[in-house]
């Protein structure tokens, strides 16, 4: 029997999940999506199949970046017309990207916007709305959408459809927090988890990630994902990635020649215990991404088949903590070629796409591995951003760091346990990039 294509998969999964919409269920409508998968796609359909049938709905975003993203892609001339309404806070400026868009009112007052076929907002903005009431809510990346924040808005609606991607970042809070583990209250629980405690949601999966090559989808599906797996939707020979200049066959040269000809590679460095920032390994990062575009760099891809040259703004560098981020930015704004290469967290990270990303491994020099550091959606994160290729930077020691430190997180009652653990996930990586690891001479 032949197999249905990525394409076809996707589809089939998709289809099921707009057709859940319309159905006479009351229950919730969950999404499980691996990186890349089409997440904000699927609400824009999910809208556009809402209105279509006569229902006018909200978005719950949790960012202004992803509201205005979801903008634009409703207000997409190719798709049907629609009424649309971008609910905004005080402080809140519009982007050109946004303020040129047809068809789309921009307002503090929820009175303004009644009418309006989609109105998109942030959760934290939708907390201040009283009175109003929606058939319909789509909440977009509701895996990190915590408790409280839907607590404060599901007066606001009757039935929600969930979208989100289980395998990356929690919800995270400043604050301690023990002292509700295990409640049903617990504040720092995510949307999906509180309304699947007290309703049986439907849940669907979808199966196929369109960002990851499949040198990356078979590892981030393995790693991090064991019991939703998901499928490339490219086939190996659909991307690659080149150089135009010669490289100097140097540490750096060969780790991204191993990028190129295999999608992974890791930049090892000599063991150390090291500070926060590790001077050394912040420079690696940046010498990557500076010869990176020095050579030339050139991606082939499905929707460029001829090949495109990549530009600062096609390569992240990505962290575990802010200090990192921000010390590394400071590298590439005073290094030749590397203005517009973006460093940052993995939890400002989430969501972005690039064609290379370069990233700082979050055990890196440690001493020990702590709960931060072992989260198994930071690496998730850190690891599935990249089209083509992916470059860890790392100092040598974190096997030994990860056999010293077993898995030993506190059990609290009434808490799921969570599969994979941090410490399983890490090891699945570490063991793989064993056959990309490059060393300085």
């Amino acid at each position: 029997m032949t197999q249905p294509s990525p394409a076809d998969l996707a589809h089939t999964a998709v289809t099921d999940v707009l057709t859940a919409l319309t159905g006479t269920s009351t229950r919730p409508v969950v999404v499980d999506s691996p990186p890349g998968a089409g997440k904000s796609t699927l609400v824009v359909r999910a809208a556009r199949t809402l209105a279509a049938a006569g229902e006018r709905c909200i978005i719950v975003a949790q960012t202004n970046h992803q509201v205005d993203d979801l903008l634009i892609r409703l207000a997409d001339p190719q798709g049907p017309r629609l009424r649309l309404g971008r609910l905004a806070g005080h402080s809140y400026e519009a982007p050109e990207s946004v303020l040129s868009l047809s068809n789309t009112l921009i307002s503090k007052d929820i009175k303004d916007l009644l009418a309006c076929d989609v109105i998109v907002a942030t959760a934290m903005k939708w907390a201040y709305v009283d009175g109003p009431h929606w058939q319909w809510a789509i909440l977009d990346e509701a895996y990190q959408m915590r408790s409280d924040a839907l607590l404060l808005i599901a007066k606001l609606f009757e039935r929600a459809l969930l979208v989100g991607d289980p395998g990356q970042l929690d919800p995270f809070s400043t604050v301690s927090t023990p002292r509700w583990n295990g409640l049903p209250h617990d504040p720092m629980n995510n949307a999906v988890t509180v309304l699947t405690n007290h309703n049986d949601a439907t849940i669907h999966n979808l199966p196929v990630s369109w960002r990851l090559p499949p040198s990356a989808a078979h590892l981030v599906s393995r790693a991090f994902y064991p019991f939703t797996p998901f499928h490339p939707g490219t086939a190996p020979d659909q991307r690659a990635l080149a150089y135009t200049t010669p490289g100097l066959h140097d540490p750096y040269d060969a780790a991204l020649d191993e990028a190129a000809r295999t999608g992974w590679a890791l930049h090892e460095l000599p063991p150390r215990h090291t500070a926060r920032v590790d001077a050394e390994a912040a420079q690696a990062t940046v010498a990557l991404a500076s010869r990176l575009l020095i050579r030339g760099a050139e991606a082939v891809c499905e929707n460029h088949p001829q090949g495109r040259r990549l530009r600062p703004a096609d390569i992240a560098i990505g962290t575990a903590h802010r200090e990192q981020a921000r010390h590394i930015q400071q590298l590439l704004d005073h290094t030749p070629h590397t203005r517009g290469v973006r460093a940052d967290t993995a939890n400002r990270l989430q969501g972005r796409e690039f064609a290379v990303t370069i990233v700082l491994h979050p055990l890196s020099g440690r001493r020990d591995a702590s709960a931060f550091h072992l989260e198994a959606g930071r690496l998730c994160v850190l690891a599935s951003r990249h089209r083509h290729a992916c470059i860890i930077v790392a100092r040598a020691g974190i096997a030994d760091l990860l056999d010293s430190h077993p898995s030993n997180d506190p059990v609290h009652l009434y808490v799921p346990a969570k599969f994979p653990d941090g410490w399983e996930a890490h090891q699945h990586v570490l063991a793989h990039l064993a056959d990309h690891r490059v060393r300085p001479a």
